[in-house]
């Protein structure tokens, strides 16, 4: 109660709790984007439920479903919290417009972007935060300025950048490259791959008549530079991804043994959530594009 004797209303914590859960459909997933623990948000959401003195999520079996009240507050409160965060992301870039904060692929935060790194700080004189992911972030929702992720599109409500194709065929080192005339070869070899990319190595084999191949061993690594690492010290053949293994083969310190076959892969995209074409970030997305021209801006028509 407050000095009137009017019930407080309830937190913001509180508030933001049920929103996630709502907008994931559970707990577990509404704490990883909070980083807190489900407990926490079921917590919050208890709360709130005693303040409104009906219950928002009734519990079921199998997960969590939105009573009537949740449904009807659920699009008001998700359109408060994007324009509260919007109004974050405008405070911060008044208030500290040498930051800029990137997400990325931890492979390619390693291969791709950190090369560039000096020159880009040179250039636009950052101070740059780089968050390593698998999955892409909420950029709605998180305090992320661009991000750096293989796709066919970009993400709804954001533009992208394709900054490269991503073909993908074997790499390996210049000796064990010697002995491979035809894909059949690989037989006898050991195949890397990333532990996520599974798939790579199938495709690929399929694609050029060695679908029923059995290589003499495998080896899965959970960083594609790792998996890269081995394959410079000739420990195996890797699929490669243009993308990433640019840098090694024109070094001559890897090479692809099977010339130009490939296949094509999702291309590397520089995603721009929205507004951030318009702002500070303009010359930096075009400086990541190669481009300083008009061509560099980010395509509107490939927007989701």
């Amino acid at each position: 109660m407050d000095p009137a004797g009017r019930a407080a209303p309830p937190s913001l914590n509180a508030l933001r709790a049920f929103e996630a859960a709502a907008r994931h459909g559970g707990y577990v997933a509404a704490a990883q984007e909070l980083h807190v623990t489900p407990a926490a948000i079921g917590a919050q959401v208890k709360g709130l439920e005693a303040w409104l003195g009906r219950p928002l999520f009734p519990r079921r079996p199998n997960g969590l479903c939105l009573t009537v009240e949740g449904r009807a507050v659920l699009p008001s409160l998700t359109t408060a919290f994007d324009a509260l965060n919007h109004a974050v992301r405008a405070m911060r870039a008044v208030g500290r417009p040498r930051s800029l904060t990137l997400a990325a692929l931890p492979c390619i935060a390693q291969l791709w972007l950190a090369p560039r790194l000096p020159a880009l700080q040179a250039t636009f004189d950052l101070d740059v935060a780089i968050l390593t992911r698998d999955d892409p972030p909420d950029y709605a929702r998180e305090l992320v300025d661009l991000g750096l992720y293989f796709g066919e599109a970009a993400p709804a409500g954001c533009s992208s950048v394709v900054l490269a194709r991503d073909d993908l065929f074997p790499v390996c080192g210049p000796a064990l490259a010697a002995g491979l005339r035809h894909p059949r070869d690989l037989s006898g070899a050991t195949l890397l791959h990333d532990s996520v990319w599974r798939e790579d190595w199938p495709r690929w084999l399929g694609r050029h008549g060695a679908g029923a191949l059995r290589p003499a061993r495998e080896a899965a690594f959970s960083l594609y530079g790792i998996a890269l690492d081995a394959a410079l010290a000739g420990h195996g053949v890797l699929i490669g991804h243009s993308a990433l293994v640019g840098e090694a083969l024109a070094a001559g310190r890897l090479v692809a043994p099977f010339g130009d076959r490939v296949v094509a892969g999702a291309p590397l995209r520089l995603i721009v959530p929205e507004g951030g074409e318009g702002t500070r970030l303009a010359g930096v997305i075009r400086w990541l594009s190669g481009d300083e021209t008009e061509a560099g801006r980010p395509d509107r028509g490939e927007r989701q």
